[in-house]
Order: C-alpha cells, then structure tokens, then sequence
C-alpha cells in the first residue's frame, strides 16, 4: 500500500526528481576559514553524533570579518542549498545564504542597492541559522554560486558539507546536435539545457526571477523542447494555466500581443505531436481570439493592436519599430489562426483570417531594428533578403534580442543566408558563453563586452561586472536573469536549419529534409518525432536522413 493510500492523502503529485550535487571548486573566503578544501569532497551528506577530520569550519572568534565561504556548483541549476553543521561552539549560530547566477549577485547583499540585487520571485538572500548536527535546506531558486557567512560573533561553526539539490524534470535528450564546430556543439547543448532547466511544474521563463508562465515567452521554448525533448506535459499544462486565467476579450499576461503568441504556440504544438484532440479542445477559444484580432487591421492595413502592445525589449521605447514587429506579427498569427480554424472545420472563420492577413499586406511599414524586420520578413509582409541586405545582416550580433533571437535566425535563413545565421549565433549565444554563461541570459548586448569581467569570478578593480552594470526595464543589473528559456532559439534553429528538418505535416508524419552545412565541415544529429527519432548526418560529400517507420520524407 502507498502512502497516500494508507493515510487517504489528497494532492498533486511533483513530476520532477531530486539529485544531491557537491560543489565544485571553492571560489573565495573571507575572514578566518579553514578546511574550505574538502567541501568539494564527496561525502555522505550526513552529519553525526562523531569527530569528523574533514569539515569546513568558520570562526568569528577575536575576528573584526565575518568568515564565509563562496562555492560555484559548476554550472547554472534550479533548486535548493542544504548547509550541513556539525559543531560549534554554543548552542546557536546565525549565518547567511546568498545564493547568485554570478559571483557577484551571490557577494552582493540585498541592502547594496546600487548593483539592484532582490530576492523577487526567490528567496535568494537568506539569513537563517542553526545548531549543531543540523541540516537545512532552502527554498528553490536558480543559482549556480553559494555564499555562506556566519554572522554571529565570537563564534565558530564547522561545516560538514554545503551542497545542492538539484529539482529537475528527468527526461531524455532525444534531440541532439554535433558539427566541426566546438562552439556550435556548446551553444546547441547550452540552449538545450536552458530550456529544461525552466521545464519545472510549469513551463517558466526564468528559474531565479521570472518563474512564471509567460505566454509569448514559451513560443521559443517549445520550439526547443519539441527539437530537443519531443512532446513534453508541461507545454500544454502550461498553455492550459494561462488560457484558464485569461478571458478571450483581454490579454494573456497584460500584453496584447501574447494572446498571437499562444495561438501560435497551439499550431506549433500540433505540427509537432499531431494531438488533434488536444488542438480541438481549443476550438471555442482560439475562434473568439481570432474574431477579435481580425478587427485590428484598419482601413489602410496597419495593424492596430490595444495597450499591452510589447514586443520585445530592445524595442519597447521605440514606437516605430514595435509597430513594425506587430505588424509581421499579428499576419503571421491571422495566417495560423486560419490554418487552425481550417483544420477544426471552420472554413468560414478561416476565410476570413486569409482575408485579414492579406489586408495587412497593404501596409509596409519601414523598420530599422533586427526583429521587427525578422517578424515582417516572417510574416510575408516584406522580402526575406530585402529585410536581411537593409536591417538584419548590417552589423552582425549587434541589436539583438534573446526573445526573439530564433526568429531573427530564421529570417536569416528565409534570406537564404546560413553562413550570416551560423556567424550570429557564434558572436552573441557565443560570447555569453565566454563571458562564462552555462545558460543563456534574460537579454544581452555585444556592447556590454568592453572592459567586462566574466560572471564566474569576482569583478577586478577596473572592469565592469557584466551582470550588476547592464540591464534595463525588468532586467536592471543583478535582477536580471541569466537563465531564460526565450533565449534557447539557436537549438530549434540548428535542428531546422544545419540538420535540415522541417515539419510539414501534424504528428512529423511528413518531413522536409533540406540540411545546410552554411560553411561547416559536417554535421550529425537526431531529432524526435512521436513515431521515434530522425538521425540525420551530413558531410560536404553528402547527406543521409533515417527515419523511423510512419514518417516519410518528402520533397
């Protein structure tokens, strides 16, 4: 008999795992520490009522500095921190947790708030204390840095271990991705491992700040999670949460634009799994939205979409330019709408979704930003190449989003130019890996670079801190996230455009297989589908696609 049935207890189940994770250097202390070395040591993460020779231990005593210890984990990780105390000298010692993305927000007090550090959405600045032969775990958050100071004076505490518990969805990476570039190999397997990371009870953008369900935000993460992960509960669990909320005269998450961005993701979701049943379930409602933003073209064919009208960041004091980005937005979204109304039986309303879409047509509003002219590239409203030769190609990496950087990628790729996609996604997804990045960042700019120290050391006297210098909007110098799932668009991209797969009928039961090495050597990979996984290798002498019995490869 299970628990719950022996005690008739009534919840939801937890559908993620737990895994123990030790640090794995220490960083830095300060004031007198001593055995810092053997918390990196794997050990039984258990204390007991015997000496122990290997403990990590912190003594204020005759000390004007605190003494405290700063371990990284190696990489970004969403959970929770257990600080495991064995001895001391009283019955009661006050420490502080700082946990931080970056060296810096983990060394950052709440109370500097000149570096705008915050516990929002997390708690990430914790002042607790304990007693000997104690363990006390955390709440969750995103970190990949600990800092653990004890606060009460003329004290020592001695630590048997400090380690991580890792709350993670334990699913297989079906989809993979290899080349003859190194760096590619990093950002495919980085991207991925961002959007899992956000793949919790919910589908999130950010595991430290933002661990919310955002609808536009999930359009790039579930375009990931079908290239990387296949069908997955939390994309329609997710989508479900928000539409529960929202009533199909306002606007999901407060933002006009987002409801576009559902719909969108409900066309996406059927191309990739074929859940008919799913996508009917949805009938009523995506029909309401789309009878709604039809009437959002006006007499010359400019789009007019009501208050919420964000876009992405980079654009959001830019009236011109967001515009613009809605504009190739709302006809891409009135053309899948009507692909979804046509599929569901209501030819009618598909109709005049068709009808709408072209109306926008008429209107080609001049953008001067990457993404708005990725989004009007994407949409049909301008010329592919037009958009890549005047706006997107100038200036590489520069004026980039994480947002909608996958879209950008594709109207790279819709200009038929690879070799330009592959170069931006090495010198901006490339360079935050540089700057010590294991998960791509809330937002980021090439400018940011000059003169700036990585996240995974202390800032030397004369550089920037790169994550408590820059930012803006929500994302204003250590708020910001560094692990946001909207920013994993170079793996769908590399899986679509370098491997070559494109879906073009529901469930993946037919496939294009247009593979672009855009300069590499080679490449191979797989990519999941619900009838098992494509394996895709491709050479400068050829190209091979093996797929698994139900789909069919189509010119």
């Amino acid at each position: 008999m299970k628990l719950q049935d022996k005690f008739n207890l009534c919840g939801i189940d937890d559908e993620r795992s737990r895994k123990v994770l030790f640090p794995t250097r220490v960083v830095l202390t300060k004031g007198k520490v001593t055995g810092s070395q053997y918390l990196t040591d794997y050990k039984p993460a258990q204390v007991a009522i015997y000496g122990y020779h290997d403990q990590c231990t912190l003594d204020n005593r005759n000390s004007t500095e605190n003494a405290g210890v700063l371990v990284d984990f190696g990489r970004e990780l969403h959970g929770t921190l257990t600080v495991s105390v064995w001895s001391m000298n009283g019955k009661y010692a006050d420490y502080t947790i700082r946990l931080g993305e970056s060296v810096s927000e983990a060394m950052t007090p709440i109370t500097e708030t000149d570096k705008n550090p915050t516990n929002d959405h997390a708690n990430r600045d914790i002042k607790t204390g304990s007693g000997a032969w104690a363990s006390n775990e955390t709440n969750e958050s995103g970190f990949r840095f600990a800092y653990v100071e004890l606060t009460s004076p003329n004290m020592f505490m001695q630590i048997r271990c400090i380690t991580a518990t890792l709350v993670y969805r334990d699913i297989e990476y079906r989809g993979s991705f290899e080349c003859s570039d190194p760096l590619l190999n990093t950002i495919y397997d980085t991207a991925a491992y961002t959007a899992h990371l956000n793949m919790q009870r919910y589908l999130w953008d950010g595991i430290k700040r933002d661990r919310l369900v955002w609808a536009g935000d999930m359009n790039t993460e579930l375009a990931t999670i079908l290239a990387v992960f296949g069908a997955n509960e939390v994309v329609p669990k997710s989508l479900d949460l928000v539409r529960d909320v929202t009533p199909t005269d306002a606007s999901m998450n407060g933002l006009s634009s987002y409801n576009l961005w559902w719909m969108l993701c409900h066309y996406e979701w059927y191309m990739g799994t074929g859940d008919y049943d799913y996508l009917a379930a949805q009938k009523d409602y995506i029909k309401a939205l789309m009878e709604r933003y039809m009437t959002y073209v006006d007499e010359n064919g400019a789009e007019i979409l009501p208050e919420g009208r964000f876009f992405d960041w980079p654009t959001n004091d830019l009236p011109n330019e967001k515009h613009c980005g809605l504009q190739g937005l709302l006809r891409l979204a009135l053309l899948r709408g009507g692909d979804i109304m046509k599929i569901l039986g209501e030819t009618e309303t598909a109709a005049e979704c068709y009808i709408a879409a072209d109306k926008l047509l008429a209107h080609k509003p001049v953008p001067t930003a990457k993404q708005p002219a990725a989004l009007l590239a994407i949409g049909g409203v301008c010329e592919a190449k037009e958009m890549f030769d005047k706006v997107i190609g100038p200036g590489g990496a520069a004026g980039l989003s994480t947002f909608l950087g996958y879209y950008t990628l594709c109207a790279c790729a819709e200009a038929g130019e690879y070799e330009a996609a592959l170069d931006i996604i090495r010198n901006y997804w490339g360079k935050m890996i540089e700057m010590g990045a294991t998960t791509f960042w809330e937002d980021f700019n090439i400018d940011w670079l000059d003169n700036a120290a990585p996240i995974d050391e202390p800032v030397p006297e004369g550089k920037k801190d790169i994550h408590g210098d820059f930012g803006a909007y929500c994302y204003v110098k250590l708020r910001h996230s560094l692990c946001h799932g909207w920013a994993s668009g170079p793996a769908p991209y590399l899986a679509e455009n370098v491997l070559g797969i494109k879906v073009v009928e529901p469930g993946c039961k037919k496939i294009k297989f247009e593979p672009n090495l855009a300069g590499l050597e080679w490449a191979k990979g797989t990519y999941p589908t619900p009838y098992g996984d494509i394996k895709i290798e491709i050479t400068k002498d050829g190209a091979s696609c093996i797929v698994p019995e139900g789909v069919e490869i189509v010119k």
